[in-house]
This record gives structure tokens, sequence and C-alpha cells, in this order.
């Protein structure tokens, strides 16, 4: 089917490679998350593989918690890491091909591995052997690239999982293949949100329809409060986070002015008018009617705490 769309879609193309040229700094690549900083980041990555990735970045971008998503190329050798090479005639069937992927960030404080890999394996259809509908070769293949043995484990658990339910519902054995992931390439510029460069360029949805059970979900966190006034808002953990406790400790122990001071985990901000990213703990936000005019990423020292209050008039 992708093959089908180049004609069409070649002018298009061309505009977005010229329009991304055109401007400096353009090129999509993984978030570098290495700032030094007093703080528990709450960031994991994974590549996935589910046919061409124009639709697929799209649809994993859209979960809640996903800080990033970047189409690229893996999980293969001996080839050029291009859509030039990976797209010649002689590498259609060649198993050392690399696949189209993307490479999902996620906020694990918000959303989780399992939740992720439900909307991949719902997104397409993981019993096809190297395409997705008309897109055939090994490009297309679905593949897990995982990180670590434990996210190998969690990928095997959904997948088995997804099997149950897919039998159930006359289909066959996924081939999905788990592997560790070598190296990620991330793709040409004119690739990266290509939906949205591209309005009439898409990819088909060969996604089987077989969905998992909803999960419940706890309700919301009312923040009306938050959005009057002076409010300072602290990222807690869900888990154990050492600085969180340094912080409450050497700061929140002993606060003693008026502005209230709220405790919210990372998914707990609806409503809020927020710009700081919060995957990592803690993570100090000042609001003013329910809108940031203050963040810091990390522990803050109580002075550093104080002169904040200070600078941004909070009594």
């Amino acid at each position: 089917m992708k093959s089908l769309l180049i004609g069409t879609a070649i002018v298009a193309i061309i505009l977005s490679v010229i329009t991304i040229q055109s401007k400096a700094g353009t090129t999509k690549k993984a978030l570098n998350l290495e700032k030094p900083m007093e703080a528990s980041k709450h960031i994991e990555s994974i590549v996935l593989g589910a046919g061409c990735f124009w639709g697929a970045e799209k649809r994993y971008a859209a979960i809640p918690g996903v800080i990033d998503a970047v189409s690229g190329y893996a999980g293969g050798k001996d080839v050029a890491a291009s859509y030039k090479a990976i797209t010649l005639y002689r590498n259609k069937n060649n198993p050392n091909n690399h696949a189209e992927v993307v490479q999902v960030t996620y906020n694990n404080s918000i959303t989780n591995l399992e939740t992720i890999l439900q909307n991949y394996f719902e997104g397409h259809d993981p019993t096809q052997v190297n395409g997705q509908g008309n897109d055939i070769g090994t490009q297309y293949r679905s593949i897990i690239l995982t990180n670590n043995d434990q996210q190998t484990a969690t990928a095997k658990k959904v997948l088995n999982q997804y099997q149950a339910l897919l039998s159930d519902n006359g289909y066959g054995n996924i081939v999905t293949s788990i592997e560790p992931l070598d190296k990620f390439f991330p793709a040409e510029d004119y690739h990266q949100d290509y939906l949205e460069k591209n309005p009439f360029g898409y990819c088909p949805d060969h996604s089987t329809g077989v969905k998992f059970k909803p999960e419940k979900h706890s309700k919301s966190v009312d923040n009306t409060k938050l959005k009057k006034g002076l409010q300072i808002v602290v990222i807690d953990s869900a888990n154990y986070c050492p600085y969180c406790e340094k912080f409450k400790a050497d700061v929140v122990s002993q606060y003693d002015k008026s502005t209230p001071i709220s405790f919210r985990k990372a998914g707990e901000l609806s409503g809020l008018d927020t710009k700081t990213p919060t995957w990592a703990t803690p993570t100090i936000l000042f609001l003013k009617d329910g809108k940031e005019i203050f963040g810091n990423q990390g522990y803050m020292k109580p002075d550093d705490f104080y002169a904040a209050l200070e600078k941004y008039e909070l009594p």
C-alpha cells in the first residue's frame, strides 16, 4: 500500500523537505535526558515496529504520559539505516533488513509499559509475517526491541495476553519478535511527524479490532483549590523517591509561609496550566490562579526555595 502512496505523496514530501531544510535545528532526535539533577527520573523508552511508522508514531504520541515518539530504523545489520536502503528491492526479503520502528519515550509515573504495549498490539495485525496488509517486506515486520530483562518479561506477558484474545476471535499465532535493542537510528527529517506535515499522507489501519479489556481508572483529583490565588505544587513519586523525602524533611517540614503547599503525582494535574516536564521527582511548581509562573525539576535547597518565593513575590 505504501508503494501506491509514494506517487501521490511525492510532492508533499518534497515540500516538507524544503520546509525542513529552510529551518535551523529541525532534526528530531531522541530526547537527551542526562541533565544532572538531584531528582528521581521516571523516564523509560522502548522501540516498537508495527509496519509503516507514520501512523504508529502519531498513535503512540497521543498516549497520555508519552514524552516523545521518534520514527526510525532498528533490528538490522549490514544494511544502511536509511529509507532508501531498507526499501531497495534486494532487501525486501532480507532477514537482516532494518525494520521501520518508533522509539517511544514515556513517563512511567503517568503511564506504564503494559499500557503502551496494549496500544501497540491493538494498533496492527501481529499475526502477519513480514508485512501489514499490502505493505510487504521485512522492513514492515512486527518487532519489539527492549532495553532490559524487565521490559522483555513485560512484552512476553502482554503478547501472551493478546494471543489468548486473538485466539478467542479466530486469529492465528502472533509472529511478533521480541529482541534486545542494539541501536536505534532516527529516520530522516521528512518522516518525523509525517502525518502532521502531510495531511494527504497516511498509513492504512490493519489492526485486528480485538481489544484488551478497558482498565478501571481511579477518580480524578480535584484541583479546584489550586486554581485560586498563589499555590505551590510538589510533584511526588508513586514509588519511593529519596529526593522527595529530602525535600519534605528540609523544606516542607519547616515551612511557615501562608501560600499552601500541595502534593500531586505527575498524572494528577488536570485542569492546571503547567509547562515544566514532570518526569523527574520532585518537581516544584508555583502557580497563580492555576497557571505555572515558576517550575523547578529536582530537589531544591531551602535557600533556593525561599529565594524563589521572594522572586515570585509569594508571601
